[in-house]
């Protein structure tokens, strides 16, 4: 006999069962405790992505400025790309848009180790702090210079 719960030995079917449970409003099947914690794990899933398409937006502009004469259509649309998905991220999940402001720092500093691999420049070569502010990142058309 296994001490593992239907959540340790088959994710899927226990997914599966609960989204059962609560369709037949079974709620006292339902596995309150795990269902709470997949619940919190995908809240902070979303919080990443944000973050991670921020970064690279920051560091897409980051290249954009600092490296003229290498400017290229694909660093353009990669910018605007990132602008969409945050966009349609913050459309989904609007109770994220708090964390852009917060999260600013994060990301650049993670921006900034980026750009140094893909484009040789010292990350001390960059600004200390984020020298955008969150409105001119989302802004269809900026692009510093």
């Amino acid at each position: 006999m296994s001490d593992l719960t239907a959540y340790e030995q088959d994710f899927h079917g226990w997914l599966l069962e609960n989204a059962n449970f609560m369709r037949h409003q079974q709620w006292d099947q339902l596995d309150i405790d795990h269902l709470a914690e997949e619940l919190e794990a995908m809240a902070k899933s979303e919080k990443r992505e944000l973050v991670n398409r921020l970064s690279l937006l920051l560091m897409h502009l980051l290249k954009w400025q600092y490296q003229v004469p290498k400017r290229t259509r694909s660093w353009r649309n990669t910018i605007t790309t990132q602008r969409i998905d945050i966009k349609e991220l913050l459309a989904d999940s609007p109770s994220l848009k708090p964390y852009l402001s917060e999260k600013l720092e994060t990301a650049y500093q993670k921006a900034k180790l980026k750009a140094e691999n893909e484009t040789g420049i010292d990350q001390d070569q960059f600004p200390f702090a984020c020298p955008y502010c969150v409105d001119e990142v989302l802004k269809a058309d900026f692009l510093p210079e």
